[in-house]
């Protein structure tokens, strides 16, 4: 069983603590804790979910407030956003306080010349310690009775109280001053990021105005039933998904699929949950439940994206599990053994180690690592592509090859009935066999037949109807057989075609009572960003590959249109995924495969990563898939590896930084005078709100993009 909480933490180092106090407690198989958007996912065997108490016990000792669900991040409750609030309002001016006092005492001493040991220079100090760190002394005193060591808290406490013991009055205040600065800018910038995926988080309608017995009721979205009327105003969010049965107008649709240009709909259209009414009101049939409407989909898309860390996140989990008591422990090496074997330097000692204990702190790592890939999902989700969790983003920065579904992925899947050739009857009766044993099929080209015929079809007409997965579908209508399907199919029946036409297009065959009746011609055009996306592939060195189940004319047309690297036709649901597997094995890069439906699942899953289409697309898809594009955009499959590629650079920007800063610092101060207690500060303050800075560039637009930057001008306008 698995349960998702909303946890408050101090620091991105307690988050590891939490998760290593949680796995001692028996019975659970997993727990990850994302300290950037502050949830925390536990899986429990099943024989021992009532441990759940003993679990947040044990959460609760080194976190101040943990929620037994979810919903305050969810629905941005008035709790969490007063938190929030109250905590900048104290915060802010804690830190004026802090400064003011900070250079009132420099004044005092430099300046003036007061003497240092002067009891006003001292209170002017002490005060302002307390004003502006009196937290970090209260958690860290908390930690301590917990047994909880070496977090940021205690560090930072003991750096201060340390620099006080030996007379250092200036640089404890400074300790404690800019470490309280450095959270600020490291709040303001996960907060920053966090809005960009609360946006998709907000995707549920407040309430349903459903209509019920002739009059309007306003109930929840997941009280109302399928079949159900609801009507939405103008400025109204479409509660469920459904059909517009009566008005007509635009719907604003960017929060579900990231584009900003409006929709018009008007009746026998399908709208979804999550898109905006923007004209006058519109009375909607619900098609689903809402737990299956596409807002709620997406919504536990994001939930759970937080619990797949990246191989960075995890390496950087463990280097500081490591790391940090290492350098406490030369702290304490640098200060004790040469003060003992030299007394009369002690002090110039314990301040080296009061130097490492500064530097020690690991959090310009744990925070702007997991924070460049929350941001990089943030920008993302802002373009309508969602991408769960770092470790996809991760693998999406490594992908060589490409590898796309035709129908509805290059092509519109908007097929049509262009031509209609009979054999040896009329128009009008090859057309109605044909749509009658397409009756309970849902492929598209099935729908296209049924719907060129234009009028209902009597189902006591059908009877012994089959479908053959990648050939066609036979049934028996007004008591004579008729196959209707590709060349294969014909072939295998045994019916011989009198003229299979051109190749070139796409030709559903019929045959009745095992003779050929004829052929409908069927057409399909490429998306209009089709061959951008591929173009765009290509300039970023990504072969491009097609796999279709469609003829080998049709799909050598589409490929040579595409110009792409490689494709091929004539192939059934399971021949794509051991083709998939051959492309995947030439080379060691990574692959990507980008499909739409039902059949594209086996080989979404097996892919490196994989990529479905159109958050309308078919549930197995995009359950299979691990980043959803919620339109019909392909050429959102560059965006999101352009976003990728540019977010695991910044990853690894953050670290060589900080690494490389912090090992120079200790190194010097344990070798030279040249350090002092200011650089100390620069080495983690300084280099921590470089780091975060930088990792916020991952919402930026990508260079080069300018799809995305033309969509965000025409948001602005």
């Amino acid at each position: 069983m698995r349960r998702t909480y909303g946890i408050d933490i101090d620091c991105a180092n307690c988050a590891r603590k939490v998760e290593e106090a949680i796995s001692e407690v028996d019975g659970i198989e997993s727990v990850t804790l994302s300290f950037v958007d502050k949830r925390m996912f536990i899986e429990v065997s099943d024989g021992n979910v009532d441990r759940f108490d003993e679990i947040e016990k044990a959460a609760e000792e080194t976190a101040h407030r943990v929620e037994s669900d979810f919903r305050m991040w969810r629905t941005d409750t008035v709790s969490e956003c007063d938190d929030e609030k109250e905590n900048d309002t104290y915060l802010i001016p804690r830190i004026c306080t802090g400064v003011a006092f900070l250079a009132f005492g420099l004044l005092l001493e430099y300046v003036l010349d007061w003497n240092i040991d002067g009891t006003v220079l001292r209170a002017v100090f002490l005060i302002g310690l307390l004003v502006v760190g009196y937290d970090v002394v209260v958690n860290a005193v908390r930690n301590l009775v917990h047994a909880r060591f070496l977090d940021e808290n205690f560090l930072m406490t003991v750096a201060t109280l340390g620099a006080l013991a030996i007379g250092y009055w200036t640089e404890s205040v400074a300790v404690m001053l800019f470490y309280q600065i450095g959270e600020f800018f490291q709040d303001r910038a996960v907060d920053r990021s966090r809005e960009h995926v609360k946006a998709l988080a907000e995707l549920k309608a407040p309430y349903a105005t459903v209509i019920r017995n002739g009059k309007t009721q306003t109930v929840q979205p997941e009280s109302v039933e399928v079949g159900e009327t609801v009507a939405v105003g103008p400025g109204e969010m479409v509660p469920i998904d459904g059909i517009v049965t009566a008005g007509e107008g635009f719907v604003d649709t960017k929060a579900m699929t990231g584009e900003p240009v409006p929709r018009h709909v008007g009746v026998g259209d399908k709208v979804l949950a999550g898109y905006i009414n923007t004209s006058e009101t519109l009375m909607v049939r619900t098609e689903t439940a809402y737990r299956d409407s596409a807002s709620a989909k997406i919504l536990a898309l994001i939930e759970d994206s937080a619990s797949r860390k990246s191989r960075s996140e995890k390496f950087i989990t463990r280097f500081a599990k490591v790391y940090t008591p290492a350098v406490v422990l030369c702290a304490l090496a640098i200060a004790v053994i040469p003060s003992v074997a030299d007394p009369s330097g002690w002090k110039d000692w314990v301040y080296k180690g009061l130097i490492f204990l500064v530097v020690s702190c690991p959090c310009a790592l744990v925070v702007s690592v997991p924070l460049s890939y929350y941001c990089g999902i943030g920008r993302a989700s802002k373009d309508g592509i969602l991408v769960k969790g770092s470790t996809f983003i991760e693998a999406l920065s490594g992908i060589d090859k490409a590898v796309f579904d035709k129908t509805g992925t290059l092509t519109k899947g908007e097929f049509s009935v262009n031509r209609i050739e009979p054999e040896g009857m009329s128009e009008t009766e090859l057309l109605d066999l044909a749509a009658c044993a397409e009756a309970f099929s849902d492929h598209p080209i099935s729908k296209s037949i049924i719907g060129r015929l234009g009028h209902d079809i009597d189902p006591s007409r059908i009877s012994d109807s089959s479908a053959i997965p990648g050939k066609g579908v036979e049934a028996m209508v007004d008591g004579r057989v008729v196959t209707v399907g590709n060349v294969r199919m014909m072939k295998e029946c045994g019916i011989d075609l009198e003229s299979e036409g051109d190749r070139s297009e796409t030709n559903v065959y019929v045959a009745v009572d095992g003779k050929y009746a004829g052929r409908l011609v069927i057409s399909d055009g490429l998306k209009d960003d089709a061959e951008d996306a591929v173009s765009s592939l290509k300039d970023m060195g990504v072969r491009t590959y097609m796999l279709t189940g469609d003829t080998e004319p049709v799909g050598k047309a589409v490929a040579e249109r595409l110009r792409l690297d490689g494709y091929r036709a004539e192939m059934l649901p399971g021949d794509k995924t051991s083709e998939l597997e051959r492309i995947m094995s030439s080379s060691e890069g990574k692959t990507c495969f980008v499909g739409d439906g039902i059949n594209d699942s086996p080989a979404l899953a097996r892919a490196d990563v994989g990529i479905a289409m159109g958050c309308i697309g078919s549930d197995s898809a995009v359950e299979a898939a691990d980043v959803v594009i919620l339109d019909d955009s392909p050429s959102k499959v560059a965006s999101s590896i352009r976003i990728s590629k540019r977010t695991q650079t910044i990853v690894a920007e953050n670290i060589v930084l900080a690494l490389a800063v912090k090992f120079a610092i200790l190194a010097l101060t344990a070798f030279t005078d040249a350090v002092d207690m200011w650089i100390a500060i620069f080495g983690d303050v300084g280099v921590l709100v470089i780091a975060v800075l930088n990792a916020v560039r991952a919402l930026r637009i990508p260079r080069g993009d300018a799809r995305n930057r033309m969509s965000e001008e025409r948001c602005g306008d």
